[in-house]
């Protein structure tokens, strides 16, 4: 299902982009070495459930996890890149965190990501990941808009991160967004522009490339829902949630203070 929001909708999804961009940004700055995974868990459900929101995450049980979820955001550290099962394991420095929340306000949800180092040791590598990803999620926003295909978003993620060197993985991807979380149309982070389904204004999209550092292949945790990179390598994640409007794409997922 692909769902078109009406400027009602649109106003909604704003509110719901910012709550879960502030709170993104509130995680980051709590995440110090020594901090729990399940801390952050916790620190997120308080502060959800301060805003009258919804995790998308605790009941959220697909055909591919070992579901419910269970818990209220993804937590992924180092070789852990997509659905990071909160579980008891404190941050060290220079641990490599992705940290991926999704929320329902006033029935329209909103998905973003984070990847970040912890603690003082800031490793090259690690930042090069980093940096790969945010610049991907950039190309794929500026190549969004009116009458604009899924494959131009798709090709323009993927020119970035091959042109960096990393081995792009199509099993998962971005996707349409709207009164629930994973919606129809899927938006790989490789394509070839001018292909796909035409961008009109009102569709939300959540925009996500991901790399691992020398591989493409994923296994998956004895949990059945932690992704992680088949050689151990480490890994990076970066995602807003945009919407089409009659002048191009509104990332909607900044926190508050990045907006002023």
């Amino acid at each position: 299902m692909i769902e078109i929001q009406s400027p009602t909708g649109l106003a909604r999804a704003r509110e719901t982009g910012a709550l879960v961009g502030d709170i993104l940004h509130e995680l980051k700055g709590r995440s110090t070495p020594g901090t729990n995974l399940l801390d952050i868990d916790r620190w997120t459900r308080e502060l959800i459930d301060a805003a009258g929101a919804t995790s998308c995450y605790v009941d959220y049980a697909p055909s591919f996890g070992r579901g419910p979820f269970g818990h209220h955001i993804c937590t992924g550290v180092n070789d852990a890149v997509l659905h990071g099962r909160p579980h008891d394991y404190a941050l060290a420095d220079g641990d490599l965190l992705s940290l991926d929340l999704a929320v329902v306000l006033d029935g329209v949800a909103a998905d973003a990501a984070i990847s970040f180092v912890v603690g003082g040791s800031q490793p090259p590598e690690s930042l090069a990941l980093i940096g790969a990803t945010e610049r991907a999620l950039e190309a794929g926003i500026a190549a969004a808009g009116p009458g604009a295909r899924l494959g131009d978003i798709s090709a323009a993620i993927g020119a970035v991160l091959t042109g960096a060197g990393y081995r792009v993985n199509t099993e998962f991807g971005g996707h349409g967004i709207g009164s629930t979380m994973h919606q129809d149309p899927h938006v790989p982070n490789a394509g070839r522009p001018g292909r796909g389904f035409r961008l009109r204004p009102g569709l939300l999209l959540a925009l996500e490339p991901w790399v691992m550092a020398d591989t493409d292949e994923l296994v998956v945790d004895p949990d059945g829902w932690t992704l992680r990179s088949a050689t151990g390598c480490r890994t990076a994640h970066s995602e807003h949630t945009i919407a089409i409007t009659d002048d191009g794409a509104e990332i909607l997922t900044l926190p508050r203070r990045a907006r002023t």
